[in-house]
């Protein structure tokens, strides 16, 4: 009886203790997961900045440690010049073996491939069944090739840790994917005509947004705008150029969609925005796609007559208490442009005007901006805004650094400051990077740039031979003979130095694609259908 008691009394005592001093509760659940960096879309948000805000692992001290991470071979078969588009990063995704981060890679010839980031092995293929067939007439070639041809874009699902795919097959069609399956969640709809040629799939408010261009399979160039709620599309035609920025249409706070035209008639007076920079936005009560405002450049005409039209995905940013637009053009030349008044009052005015960054020669291929811009705020404070420009520096154009020749393309800096002179704002040179084969479209985190050399051969029509006609290696065929391999590089986002690079470890080149940044990881997918992922070592153990 005695010894009860006096097991009473110790259970008690332990009981006291436990009270009186409670476990860590770290040591009584598992430690809270960290938060994972996501890239949902191409340019890695709506406003198409290609700024990765969230990540944590990646800087100037520490990206000297990247290396090849993995590399995972598509089945995917290319089309003309185009194969893959942009990497999609899900950072935490709830699947059955539970929370992943999850790669989405589309190629054009219908398919999407997730990856898991973890491992570099497939977790899911999706082919979509197109309900179009060309006819034997049809003529395909680079600049309309048939196939998926836009990013598609990432939502959240409806439960926490899920997550839908946006995506538009050849036939036009918008399909709705779980992530973390890649079963359908929703009927496919009629998003747009089939083999058209769309641009990056951008999502705000519950609407997936794309513009098209080239008219490709006879159809026209259309701003598309797909309501998830009422599944009813709406368009809005400029009346004259397509609409062909990389990354597809970026997004206004208030959802105005801004976008490029190319080459086109600009007359206003008779509704035609060929040429220029177009604000669109969806009417709240008729659900219709109208014109908020425009910019046309002063020499539009002569843009028009060369050639050199307006066709980059420009981004959209705020800064001293407004919202900004940057965009540019073949000619290669910026233009900085307040949302609120594209233009000014005869929308021919723009805050600042740059130079001549490259293009002495005015040519209509092969050089100028192509592609997308970024744009991002250091620690400092400062605003930068990043252009990759095909071809020769214009021998006029000058930073206060530069790194060597530039024959092939480089990325140019700027900074966004304000003319004491003038008290407008204006895009201010600061440097210029090392030669890049055709550099494309960079991306930023932590002050670190990443810019890559495509390798590709961009001489969209060779020089006729002697006696006429083109050379037998000639159009697709010899571009894709004479393209080289990629090469991705990090640069310092204060003074241009290449802090690491890719070398020669990629074996193939890339065609209007572009990379992808998040979670101490890098990606880009190349025309021979192989995805690579670089990153530091320590980026492996995030799940």
């Amino acid at each position: 009886m005695e010894s009860k008691k006096v097991k009473q009394r110790v259970l008690l005592a332990i009981l006291a203790i436990g009270i009186a001093a409670p476990m860590d509760p770290r040591a009584q659940s598992p430690a809270t997961p960290p938060a994972m960096a996501d890239w949902l879309t191409d340019g890695g948000d709506s406003q198409r900045t290609a700024w990765q805000k969230n990540e944590r692992l990646l800087s100037v001290s520490s990206v000297k440690g990247m290396r090849l991470l993995w590399k995972y071979k598509t089945d995917n078969v290319p089309r003309e010049m185009h194969a893959l588009f942009p990497p999609l990063i899900v950072g935490r995704v709830l699947t059955a073996a539970g929370p992943k981060q999850v790669a989405i890679v589309a190629g054009i010839s219908d398919n999407l491939y997730a990856i898991d980031v973890a491992t570099g092995g497939l977790l899911w293929k999706h082919h979509f069944d197109t309900t179009f067939s060309p006819s034997p007439s049809v003529n395909f070639g680079t600049l309309c090739p048939g196939g998926q041809l836009a990013t598609p874009v990432i939502g959240p699902g409806k439960a926490p840790g899920s997550y839908i795919i946006y995506a538009a097959a050849w036939d036009g069609r918008l399909h709705q994917l779980d992530v973390a399956t890649g079963k359908a969640v929703a009927p496919s709809e009629l998003f747009m005509p089939p083999n058209g040629k769309p641009y990056g799939l951008n999502l705000f408010n519950n609407v997936v947004y794309t513009t098209s261009a080239q008219g490709c399979g006879g159809n026209p160039n259309y701003v598309f705008a797909f309501d998830l709620a009422t599944r009813r599309t709406a368009t809005f035609d400029p009346g004259s150029g397509g609409m062909w920025g990389r990354s597809g249409p970026s997004i206004g706070k208030d959802g105005t969609i801004y976008t490029g035209t190319g080459d086109g008639s600009y007359n206003p007076e008779l509704r035609s925005y060929g040429t220029a920079i177009i604000g669109v936005k969806i009417d709240p009560k008729t659900g219709a796609l109208k014109l908020k405002d425009y910019f046309g450049p002063p020499n539009a005409e002569y843009l028009l007559k060369r050639d050199i039209d307006l066709q980059v995905t420009g981004p959209v940013f705020d800064h001293d208490g407004r919202e900004w637009l940057v965009q540019g053009s073949k000619e290669c030349r910026t233009w900085l442009l307040d949302t609120s008044a594209l233009g000014g009052e005869d929308h021919s005015t723009a805050e600042h005007r740059s130079a001549l960054i490259c293009n002495e020669d005015q040519d209509y291929q092969a050089a100028g901006i192509y592609g997308a811009m970024a744009s991002y705020l250091d620690s400092k404070g400062t605003r930068w805004v990043l252009v990759p420009f095909w071809g020769p520096k214009h021998p006029k154009f000058q930073a206060p650094i530069e790194h060597g020749e530039v024959f092939n393309g480089a990325v140019a800096a700027f900074r966004m400051e304000k003319d004491p002179a003038t008290a407008h704002y204006r895009l201010a040179p600061a440097w210029i990077s090392r030669d890049m084969k055709n550099a494309d479209p960079p991306v930023v985190a932590n002050d670190v740039v990443f810019g890559f050399a495509s390798g590709e051969d961009v001489v969209l029509r060779s020089p006729p031979m002697p006696y006429g006609g083109e050379p037998a290696n000639g159009g697709t065929p010899g571009r894709i003979s004479r393209s080289t391999h990629a090469v991705l590089y990090a640069l310092n986002g204060q003074t241009g130095d290449v802090l690491w690079s890719s070398g020669n470890e990629i074996t193939s080149w890339n065609h209007y694609s572009g990379i992808s940044v998040a979670n101490g990881r890098v990606y880009i997918g190349t025309h021979d259908g192989v995805v690579y992922c670089f990153g530091l070592p320590e980026a492996e153990q995030l799940r």
